[in-house]
């Protein structure tokens, strides 16, 4: 089973960008997804981003996967 989960997007060079999930932070391409910015949430599946998220949507989300840990 495969899993994307939504990150924040910490800083942007190209077709590649940081983007941060529960402190790891990963090198993820965004070529599939126009104009992504810093403070951007995407969905990440497989190291591409393939989706741009509400940031409402996304930050409930994570609250929601943060409960998933206990």
């Amino acid at each position: 089973m495969c899993l994307a989960v939504p990150m924040k997007v910490v800083s942007v060079k190209g077709n590649t960008a940081v983007a941060e999930f529960g402190g790891l932070k990963k090198e993820v391409n965004v070529e599939l997804v126009a104009g992504v910015k810093k403070g951007d949430y995407l969905i990440i599946h497989a190291g591409c981003a393939i989706e741009k998220l509400d940031r409402d949507y996304a930050e409930e989300t994570l609250s929601l996967l943060g409960g998933l840990k206990k």
